[in-house]
């Protein structure tokens, strides 16, 4: 494990340094890692307001060593309870797809809203997930996915985190993409259809939405439109 986490602490300080916001890039890697700011305070032998600061920007931007610090107390509370975000994190780093399967893939520098994204691509949400905000999203061809890809391509379609939006287009009904989600651990925080109306969904998508804990809606723009504003925004 030892490469894989010095290959996700690079990938995480790179991030970190270079974003606008240093401070909310941190949280939200803190809220990937699934890692309470006391919890973290604890690690790093600080008080929960020292790190509330750095992710508020209340106090000066971190400077590398403290990101270092901070990067690395994450990573050590999760080898400690087993590794689950280091392995999942770095199962994907890599992870590539040809352009007929993947329309986008894209990690966002601080957290966005997922009603900002559904603002976006003109989408109607028809069932409120468990989480508020999204780090990323992917644009995935439905058929493409579900006929070409194994189980683990399957997963790797999350990119570096599953707290993200998964797109799926080519699709009539939307039965495939939601019952094939079931049998990945774990889901996603939101899915959109693309392409569809409420009226046209499957009858029972929005009961498995409920069920596993994910937003769920719809969009009918057109995909080239999307695309371009997935673009620019969030």
């Amino acid at each position: 494990m030892a490469d894989s986490r010095a290959d996700l602490a690079r990938r995480m300080a790179g991030e970190v340094v270079l974003s606008d916001d240093p401070g909310t890039t941190l949280r939200k890697w803190r809220d990937d890692f699934g890692v309470s700011q006391t919890a973290l305070a604890q690690q790093l032998d600080v008080s929960p307001s020292v790190v509330s600061d750095y992710e508020s920007g209340r106090r000066q931007s971190p400077g590398i060593a403290v990101v270092r610090r901070i990067i690395e107390a994450l990573l050590d509370i999760d080898e400690a309870s087993g590794g689950e975000h280091i392995h999942r994190y770095t199962r994907v780093l890599s992870a590539g797809f040809e352009g007929d399967v993947v329309h986008d893939l894209r990690e966002y520098p601080t957290p966005t809203s997922i009603e900002e994204f559904h603002d976006t691509v003109e989408a109607t949400e028809l069932v409120d997930g468990d989480r508020t905000t999204i780090a990323g999203h992917t644009v995935i061809d439905s058929i493409e996915a579900i006929t070409r890809l194994s189980s683990e391509g399957f997963y790797r379609l999350y990119g570096q985190s599953t707290n993200r939006v998964l797109v799926f287009t080519n699709v009539t009904r939307g039965e495939s993409p939601l019952v094939a989600l079931r049998v990945v651990s774990p889901t996603p925080t939101a899915v959109v259809l693309h392409g569809l109306t409420s009226e046209e969904l499957w009858d029972h998508a929005t009961a498995l939405a409920a069920v596993d804990g994910y937003s769920l809606a719809v969009t009918a723009l057109e995909l080239d439109e999307m695309l371009e504003r997935l673009r620019i925004s969030p």
